[in-house]
């Protein structure tokens, strides 16, 4: 385990704005635009930042250097040695919502005979993946809570393979910075390394008991209870491990890349 400084690294400092900043990113919005709305509004921002806040680029310009701050200081605090809560069965919720970028009557219907799994990237095994081939690997169970972005949270029951197992056994290098996901129904994320090799990350292929439901990721979706919501895709097609920013369907447009929870 890494003994962490008693203070942030010396890049932060004089940052006058983090504390605003960092609350403000937590309240992502679905448009950049309409986030520099909310972040306009912080008292001394344009001022401290040297932002022209008549100026559309100069706004995004600097809300994108406080997202960036903001990842960072995300990175350094989190602890890949500290679990998510874990409930009781008793404390799962029933019906667990959907939630997407589309309304539940566009859910992605996969078919899982014709199904495979592409590697990408820095791994030393790129074969694809049948659905039975991932289903006979060694399988775990959690039951965490998903947070979403918009407010809400929600526990279930997950059940699937460890990614971290996953990842050394097709030799993916572990020391690469991303980790990218493509998905059938054209979303795409990506997370950093250090969380794809938490204890709790599980390429999820079951939901409470049963091979996991179209609306919830079917065939597979990747479960993070350290992340926020739109971090966990779902309908994975492919994997890609990488040294490139990959970004993401709503990091693109503003959301916080590291999105922990």
């Amino acid at each position: 385990m890494i003994n962490k400084p008693n203070r942030l690294p010396s890049a932060l400092d004089g940052e006058l704005i983090i504390k605003d900043a960092r609350r403000e990113l937590e309240l992502a919005m679905p448009s950049r635009r309409l986030f520099g709305k909310r972040a306009l509004t912080l008292g001394g921002l344009s001022l401290l930042t040297g932002c022209d806040i008549t100026d559309n680029e100069s706004v995004n310009r600097m809300l994108t250097r406080i997202s960036r701050m903001n990842d960072g200081v995300q990175a350094w605090l989190f602890d890949p040695n500290k679990m998510a809560p874990t409930y009781p069965a008793s404390m799962i919720t029933r019906p667990f919502p959907f939630n997407a970028f589309y309304g539940e009557d566009e859910i992605t219907e996969v078919d899982g005979d014709d199904y495979r799994l592409e590697i990408k990237g820095l791994v030393g095994n790129k074969k694809s993946w049948t659905l039975p081939e991932l289903r006979r690997l060694p399988q775990v169970e959690q039951i965490t809570r998903h947070i979403c972005v918009e407010g809400w949270s929600a526990i279930g029951r997950w059940g699937g393979v460890p990614f971290a197992g996953f990842l050394k056994y097709i030799g993916a290098d572990l020391s690469a910075k991303y980790i990218a996901f493509r998905c059938a129904d054209d979303y795409y994320t990506s997370i950093d390394m250090p969380t794809a090799l938490h204890a709790q990350t599980q390429l999820t292929l079951t939901y409470d008991g049963e091979i996991l439901p179209p609306k919830y990721g079917f065939p597979m979706k990747l479960r993070m209870p350290t992340k926020l919501g739109y971090k966990n895709p779902k309908h994975i097609a492919s994997i890609e491990v990488t040294n490139t920013y990959p970004g993401g369907y709503w990091e693109d447009q503003g959301y916080n890349w590291f999105g922990g929870a």
